[in-house]
């Protein structure tokens, strides 16, 4: 499975699935919110324990 379907995957699993989307902006909200959360917030262990900002802006 390629990066990228791994993440639509946990995407729908995270969001999609779990909330009732009322609207197309409602639907917008939704996975933009979640992407600002992926990218800045959520910590990955692979990443020592940093969001993929953090480690991103540490290895520049």
């Amino acid at each position: 499975m390629s990066v990228i379907e791994s993440f639509f995957g946990t995407l729908k699993c995270e969001t999609i699935y779990l909330q009732k989307v009322k609207s197309l902006a409602d639907l917008i909200r939704t996975i933009n919110g979640y992407i600002y959360w992926y990218n800045h917030e959520r910590i990955k262990l692979t990443l020592g324990g940093y969001s993929p900002i953090q480690y991103r802006l540490m290895n520049q």
